[in-house]
Formats: structure tokens, sequence, C-alpha cells
């Protein structure tokens, strides 16, 4: 499943989504989960039931949690795991560092391929930007 994230990625600083301790300091993972949710409570990228499966069914892929937790998850939450996991793999590669319309695609897919970065993250002919769920 692919989901347009163009609006959110160019119109978003998405900084405050994801970080460590030493970029965001010693509240990084309280902080940024509370901006992610802020963000997904006001501009939810994941609409339809079948957004919201694709994102759980990451969550049980990467096994990180059981069924019981990923049942207890709202709407919200799981849009503000979904905003994490994007900002994430923005920081992965540089495209949060950069402005997007000189952002090095090529190099990006070339490091895809090569397995140095996840390479979830796209951009459609006609400009657009999407997140490939595999």
């Amino acid at each position: 499943m692919e989901i347009d994230i163009t609006s959110f990625i160019t119109g978003t600083d998405t900084w405050a989504f994801s970080g460590s301790i030493a970029t965001h300091g010693a509240n990084a993972g309280p902080n940024t989960w509370n901006a992610a949710k802020d963000q997904a409570s006001r501009e939810p990228l994941l609409n339809t039931e079948d957004e919201l499966n694709a994102m759980l069914d990451w969550a049980r892929e990467t096994g990180a949690w059981d069924a019981g937790e990923r049942a207890s998850w709202s709407k919200e939450e799981i849009n503000a795991m979904f905003i994490q996991l994007i900002a994430g793999d923005m920081r992965e590669c540089g495209m949060d560092d950069c402005d997007l319309e000189d952002f090095d695609w090529a190099g990006y897919e070339a490091r895809a391929s090569e397995g140095q970065i996840s390479g979830n993250i796209f951009k459609a002919d006609d400009g657009r930007i999407f997140y490939a769920f595999n």
C-alpha cells in the first residue's frame, strides 16, 4: 500500500517527531511521541481501515508489539506511529535536513537498492511523495 505523504513532508517540520537523547535531550522518547500524537490528532495521514491496517501489519512484522498491544491502539496512536516512522526514515537518509526540491532521489534509490537505507519513501512522476508499505 502506498500513502501520499506529500503535504506532510513538504508542510511540516518533521524534526519534532523523531530523534534520540543526543538530538532531542533526556525526554526524547516522550517528547517525540507526544508531538506525533498532537500532529496525528490535527492531520491524520491514515484515514481508511486499509491504511490503518497497513500500519498495524508493519507493527506486527517488526515483532515489537504483541497482538493485545496493537489492538489497544487508537487511530490517533496508529497515525502517530506512522508519523514517527516517516520522520525516522527521513532522518535516516538526510531528507529531513535539506530542501526537498534539491533532494537527490537517484542517490536515495541507489542507497536503498544497496540496503543502506529503508527506501520506503518515493517520489512519483507527478511530484507527489509517497510512503510504501511492502
